[in-house]
């Protein structure tokens, strides 16, 4: 067992902090090959990455790591039939889940078939009304408008009913997803999903954005062959992949592989603001300076969100699909002023599910409650997940039914264990992914369904609650906390789940001033013995003992840990240390 980091056994969040592992040489032979500070080249060593691999890292490129989209089971299917509505200039339906993923991916829809030729109807189901995933009152009125071709996106991969019915009314269905299947698959023309249990899985981790980007390569590819493009422009897909960073970011997929091409091509396209949604949310978020997958996770996709959790499911996907500055305006307005209303509905619902104190030893915590909004039930499951450091599971109570969320933490995969409950006649609905799931539950069987979970993922959470080790990437000092650092360190990212953003200690630094900002959040200004000052922030923490200790000004010094972040507040390439953690300095905690 190494020592722990700085000493620190157990810090004031509970954790033992840890050197993350890398080697030394690996990481100098990256700093001469590249150019780079020996601090941004110990970062990639510790994520793996060798001198060789450096450059190919450092400059992801989609010639290199897209895949043949034909290598997907149905895609050539899809893709043709996709072509053929094109050329003949349908409007082809689109049934799109009513999160981010969902929006994202409709909107790329939108926008390639407007581009080749064709047109797009985009419904995105009422939350409250008509609940998750497709549903035959839907389709009856993509019949009735006489649309022919269904494309389900981010859904519909379980849809067993109400894709045969689909059939029976005579509509073609192309389901374009990617949560966890069962072994049958749905009545539809095609399913592409890389999930499916005869795929490779070599692709299982894209959102469903990203497969519906390579459906839309496959399309145009097939466009190009059939001679589609010799008297009108060929669209150049790669003005998209800001909608394919921004899906795969907000559905927290792995920034690994094709997902980290995606995501660090797409934020390129993103900082020309080309897609005037987008340019407008972010106007209205009040985003000056280049975005990064921190304001897709944080700015852009709770404000898409927002519409589906407590306003118009369908406002994300038109925002983003529209090529009208003033609609986009209007919308990213609307959509700003829900998400202030989502926060405060969420505010509502989590100070009761706090009331729900997990029992020593749960593998899990299970809060449901009468008249809590469905919409902001996953939000609540990420902060439970957050406070209790083990999966959540949160629901709306009413008529005798728990609609919820659950999420969860890494090496816990909740989406198997919700849908083998689903299939143990333990709930009405369910499905999901690694991470997060949905589930519909009749409140007689929530006992069951709990002693189920409580089983299955009994043995991979074996000590519930118990803060995971914090691993840091190095030491740092007040003074080498700059901005030229963090222009370094960005080259290492995009930072998310799979490319964790580094992590560093500033040992032995003393809090100058400090105060409560915001919402719960801990402002501080850091100091160390060389005169050096740097600018913190620790979120959501004045009540924890992490916050109390920053604001106790003349209290002893401390070691902290954090990452580095531009100081959007400041501006002008200020730089601010984002607290993680922190221990008294001078003896293990």
């Amino acid at each position: 067992m190494p020592e722990p980091f700085l000493g620190i056994a157990r810090s004031l969040g509970g954790r033992a902090w840890r050197e993350r592992p890398g080697d030394a040489r690996t990481a100098a032979a990256i700093a001469q090959r590249e150019g780079l500070p020996e601090i941004a080249a110990r970062v990639l060593a510790n994520r793996g990455v060798t001198a060789e691999t450096a450059a190919a890292f450092l400059d992801p490129k989609l010639r290199t790591t897209l895949p043949d989209p034909s290598g997907l089971k149905d895609m050539d299917l899809a893709a043709e039939r996709l072509a053929d509505a094109a050329e003949a200039g349908e409007t082809v339906a689109v049934f799109a889940d009513y999160d981010v993923d969902g929006a994202t991916s409709a909107a790329l829809l939108s926008r390639f078939l407007g581009a080749a030729g064709g047109a797009a109807t985009v419904h995105v189901p009422d939350r409250l009304t008509e609940g998750y995933g497709p549903n035959e009152a839907a389709f009856d009125r993509f019949a009735e408008a006489g649309c022919r071709l269904v494309l389900l996106v981010d859904c519909g991969t379980t849809a067993f009913a109400p894709l045969a019915h689909a059939a029976r009314i005579g509509l073609e269905c192309v389901v374009l997803d990617h949560h966890l299947p069962e072994a049958r698959l749905p009545e539809a023309l095609a399913v592409v999903n890389p999930n499916r249990m005869d795929e490779t899985g070599t692709l299982g981790g894209l959102a469903a954005v990203g497969v519906v980007f390579l459906l839309a390569v496959a399309a145009n590819r097939a466009l190009r062959r059939r001679g589609h493009y010799r008297y009108r422009p060929e669209p150049d897909l790669r003005e998209w992949l800001d909608l394919v960073a921004l899906g795969t970011v907000a559905d927290v997929m792995e920034l690994t592989g094709l997902n980290r091409t995606f995501v660090a091509r797409g934020l390129e396209v993103l900082a020309r603001r080309g897609n005037p949604g987008i340019a407008a949310l972010l106007a209205a978020a009040g985003v000056e300076r280049r975005p990064g997958a921190y304001h897709l996770a944080f700015v852009l996709g709770p404000r898409i969100n927002a519409g589906g959790r407590v306003g118009d499911a369908g406002l994300g996907a038109r925002l983003l699909a529209s090529d009208d500055a003033g609609e986009a305006r209007r919308l990213a307005e609307t959509l700003e002023r829900l998400n202030g209303e989502r926060r405060q509905v969420e505010a509502e619902v989590l100070a009761a599910a706090l009331a729900t104190e997990p029992e020593e030893g749960a593998p899990f915590v299970f809060a449901a409650g009468e008249g809590w909004h469905p919409g902001v039930v996953g939000i609540v499951a990420s902060r439970l997940v957050e406070r209790f450091r083990r999966p959540a599971l949160v629901g709306a109570r009413e008529n005798g039914r728990i609609r919820g969320s659950a999420r969860s933490v890494p090496g816990v995969p909740i989406g198997p264990a919700v849908l083998a409950a689903r299939d143990a006649g333990l709930l009405e609905a369910g499905g999901g992914h690694d991470m997060a799931a949905g589930f519909t539950l009749d409140t007689a069987k929530r006992a069951a369904f709990e002693a189920f979970l409580a089983e299955r993922l009994g043995a991979l959470v074996p000590a519930a609650g118990h803060a995971p080790p914090l691993d840091i990437d190095a030491g740092l000092s007040v003074a080498g906390a700059t901005g030229g650092l963090l222009e370094h360190l960005e080259a290492v990212g995009p930072f998310g789940r799979g490319n964790p953003e580094p992590v560093f200690a500033l040992p032995g630094v003393r809090v100058r001033h400090a105060r409560i900002v915001g919402r719960n959040h801990v402002r501080a200004d850091l100091g160390d013995g060389g005169g050096g000052r740097l600018a913190a922030i620790a979120f959501r923490s004045a009540e924890t003992p992490l916050g109390r200790a920053l604001l106790e000004t003349d209290g002893p010094a401390l070691h902290i840990a954090g990452t580095l972040r531009a100081d959007d507040w400041r501006g002008d390439g200020a730089v601010q240390f984002v607290v993680s953690d922190a221990a008294p300095a001078g003896a293990a905690a």
